[in-house]
């Protein structure tokens, strides 16, 4: 049979996907039915791949009944939020894809400042309940990105070090686990599950129900882009490392080197340059956070800014074009405790010479409420982290697979050993292989949660925490 031009995967017997249609109320897939492509394509274009069956999930019961069929069947499961994660997890050859994108229910208590989400929510689905009462919890800073690997995986973004991780604010969750069972988790039940989730990644079950912590903010915020030419880099990002070794939380200032876009308050003579963009963020009253990026806004000889008091929900989709669906894209990235001079050269070496217009190399500044959190608190365990370098390769012809992935093997071997031997899990393009990297010292752990909850692997499509045998 042929699939999109390839040659399909092994297709189950007849009768088992009409066992799994009479147990479904949502969409079940086969490689011949219509829809079935549109299904198993994800975010990262570099991700080819042909499950055995798709099931587009309705509800929590939906759920239950694909893993159940899933087990019996000896199949692998992907586990398909919105598709966004750079690896591609959420596909596999000759397995079942588990789909919840149509599960986007957002309910917002404004009273308690808490909101039940849905897996199969955006950062955009939840901004914008939130927002109507002037709430947010800190998510990503690609709209389109799915709640749940985000949360799952840790989760961080502009809110980050005035609130900490996605996953820090994170009270209970709904979670269907490997034998078929919906459990409740939170601190005081399944708390070694609660623990588990927050940053282990999808390895424990699949959570039908977030909910979280929410906190005043917007619906306006300080925040924009300065641009300087790509000659002041060295200049701009030392006087970055400088600025914010003593700023509050509140403030969250980034820098990426990337492709100046054709905005119009960068000059027209730099379009399609490289340069080097400061991102502030000020999650306080936007008013009393001019003060503060005061400093960066008049250093050097920047070509133009837009910083601007300005819709938290629209700058929470400022990168959305630059990040959209369908181009082919590889990740590296590390976590460091300093940023020294000899790092930064280092840094910069690669981050001047990208391999594509569309490459940007981001280096963003954490710390704050994130490292006031104890390691052994949540799975996530890289609280030391104060700078975070990712490597966002980002091409479209397959002829350049090869050289874009090998640039950015060649950048993270240049900064490796200045490192804290940590990744963020949510930036790792290799579908598995990084565990200790992802988990550091809590990986033991993990595993002890892990044998109780998935003692046979179900869960196994992912940085993977292997159960004892």
């Amino acid at each position: 049979m042929e699939v999109g031009g390839m040659t399909a995967v092994t297709t189950l017997a007849e009768s088992a996907y009409e066992t799994l249609e009479d147990e479904i109320h949502g969409d079940v897939l086969s490689p011949h039915d219509e829809g079935y492509d549109e299904a198993r394509t994800v975010w990262n274009a570099m991700i080819e791949k042909y499950p055995a069956v798709i099931v587009r999930c309705t509800g929590t019961a939906d759920v239950i009944a694909s893993v159940n069929f899933a087990r019996e069947h000896d199949l692998p499961i992907g586990v398909k939020g919105n598709g966004h994660n750079v690896a591609g997890n959420a596909v596999c050859d000759d397995g079942l894809t588990i789909d919840l994108s149509g599960m986007t229910a957002v309910r917002v208590d404004p009273s308690s400042q808490t909101a039940r989400v849905e897996p199969g929510a955006t950062l955009a689905d939840v901004d914008h309940e939130t927002q109507a009462f002037g709430l947010a919890t800190p998510l990503g800073f690609v709209s389109e990105t799915g709640i749940a690997g985000l949360t799952l995986g840790g989760g961080f973004g502009y809110l980050s070090r005035t609130y900490g991780m996605t996953a820090d604010n994170l009270r209970s969750v709904d979670i269907v686990t490997a034998d078929g069972n919906l459990l409740h988790a939170r601190e005081d039940e399944h708390s070694d599950l609660f623990w588990a989730i927050r940053g282990g990644g999808g390895n424990f079950g699949i959570v039908t129900s977030f909910e979280f912590n929410l906190y005043q903010v917007g619906p306006e915020v300080l925040a924009g882009l300065i641009i300087h030419p790509a000659d002041d880099a060295h200049s701009v990002v030392r006087h970055w490392r400088d600025y914010v070794a003593d700023v509050p939380d509140e403030l969250t200032v980034w820098v990426v080197v990337l492709t100046a876009p054709p905005a119009p308050f960068i000059p027209e003579s730099h379009h399609g340059e490289p340069v080097v963009a400061v991102l502030p963020i000020y999650a306080g009253e936007p008013e009393e956070g001019w003060s503060l990026v005061e400093p960066i806004l008049e250093f050097g000889d920047p070509l133009g800014d837009n910083v601007a008091v300005r819709s938290y929900a629209k700058w929470q989709q400022f990168f959305d074009a630059a990040n959209a669906s369908g181009s082919r894209n590889y990740w590296k990235s590390l976590n460091f405790a300093e940023f020294t001079d000899e790092m930064i050269d280092a840094a910069l070496e690669y981050a001047l010479s990208r391999p594509t217009a569309d490459t940007k190399y981001a280096m963003a500044h954490m710390g704050g409420a994130m490292s006031r959190v104890p390691v052994d608190a949540t799975a996530y365990p890289h609280r030391d982290t104060e700078f975070l370098v990712n490597v966002q390769v980002r091409w479209e012809d397959p002829a350049q697979d090869q050289e874009c992935v090998e640039w950015a093997g060649e950048s993270y071997d240049a900064l490796v050993e200045y490192s804290t031997e940590g990744t963020y899990m949510n930036f790792i393009s290799e579908d598995t292989g990084q565990e200790r990297f992802a988990f550091r010292e809590n990986y033991d752990r993990l595993v002890e949660v892990k044998t109780e909850y998935d003692p046979e692997n179900l869960f196994r499509l992912n940085q993977n925490v292997t159960p004892h045998t």
